[in-house]
C-alpha cells in the first residue's frame, strides 16, 4: 500500500522495534503494523509525524479488513459488536495526516484497517483522554526543535489476557515517542492500563464503573520488559534516565503537567 514507517525520518536513525515472536509486516502511508497473527493483534506499530505539517481533516474512512492478510488472522467487526468495546486506533487517525491534502487523507483513511485496531473499553475519563492526547503534548514540546516525531504503540500481548470471542483482550497498551531534542535523540515511554475495566463472561463484555483507566509514564526499559520488544536506541535516549527517577518507577499521570520531557 505504501512504504510505511521511515526509519530515517529523524536525524537519528530509529529502526522499527522488533518483537521476539514472528509477525507479519504491513506497510501503510507513513506507518507500519507488525501483526501477530496468532493473537490477531498488532505487536508493534510505528508512525512518522511531522508536527509542522499536520492537517485538520474531516473524519473519513471505514473500518475494514486488510486484504493482504486472511480474515481469520485479523480481529474484525465480530469482536466489537453488541458490547462495550471500542475499536481503539493504535496509530491515531490524524498522526500520518500531514503534508499534501490528498496524501494526508489517504494516510488517515489507512488507519481504519483492522490490524491497526485493538479492543479498548468504551467511555472516556481523564486518564484515557490524556492517553489519546500524548502525541499532541510531545509534538508541542518538540516544536521548539525538530517538529518531527516517531511514535510506536501496541497492546501488551500477555499470556494471561482474558479470552473473548476467539481472541484475548489486552489489558495494557504501551507507547514510546521519539524526537530530536537539543542534546540529540530523546524518548519517553507510557503505559495505559485497562485491567480494572475488563470483565468477560458468557461471551459478554462488562465494563465496571468508569474511572479505572490508569495512564503512566514508565522507563522505556520497562516497556521492553513487559512486552519483550527490542526498543534499541530508544532505551538509552529515555528522558527519565537523565533525571533522578528510579529506573523502574511508574509515574501515574493525571494531567499533562505530570509528563516528564
Amino acid at each position: 500500500m505504501a512504504d510505511g514507517y521511515d526509519l530515517d525520518f529523524l536525524p537519528t536513525r530509529i529502526p522499527l522495534p522488533q518483537p521476539t515472536q514472528d509477525a507479519t509486516e504491513l506497510t501503510y502511508p507513513r506507518f507500519t503494523v507488525l501483526l501477530d497473527t496468532d493473537r490477531r493483534l498488532a505487536v508493534v506499530t510505528g508512525v512518522n509525524i511531522d508536527g509542522a505539517l499536520l492537517r485538520e481533516l474531516p473524519r473519513t474512512g471505514e473500518w475494514r479488513l486488510d486484504p493482504r492478510v486472511a480474515a481469520d488472522l485479523q480481529t474484525g467487526a465480530e469482536v466489537y459488536s453488541r458490547n462495550d468495546l471500542d475499536r481503539g486506533h493504535l496509530v491515531r487517525r490524524r498522526d500520518p495526516g500531514w503534508g499534501d491534502v490528498a496524501d494526508a487523507r489517504a494516510a488517515t483513511e489507512a488507519t481504519f484497517f483492522y490490524p491497526n485496531a485493538a479492543p479498548q473499553a468504551a467511555g472516556f475519563n481523564q486518564s484515557k483522554e490524556l492517553w489519546l492526547g500524548l502525541e499532541d503534548h510531545v509534538i508541542e514540546y518538540a516544536e521548539a526543535t525538530d517538529q518531527r516525531l516517531s511514535v510506536f504503540t501496541a497492546p501488551v500481548l500477555a499470556d494471561d489476557d482474558p479470552a473473548y470471542r476467539g481472541i484475548r483482550i489486552p489489558l495494557r497498551f504501551w507507547k514510546v515517542a521519539a524526537w530530536q531534542g537539543p542534546d540529540g535523540l530523546a524518548s519517553a515511554g507510557f503505559v495505559l492500563d485497562q485491567s480494572e475495566l475488563v470483565a468477560t463472561a458468557d461471551d459478554l463484555f462488562a465494563v465496571p464503573p468508569l474511572g479505572a483507566f490508569g495512564t503512566f509514564q514508565v522507563p522505556v526499559t520497562e516497556v521492553a520488559r513487559i512486552t519483550g520488544v527490542d526498543l534499541g536506541a530508544l532505551v538509552d535516549s529515555d528522558v527519565l534516565r537523565r533525571g533522578s527517577i528510579r529506573s523502574t518507577e511508574w509515574i501515574p499521570l493525571t494531567a499533562s503537567d505530570d509528563i516528564v520531557l
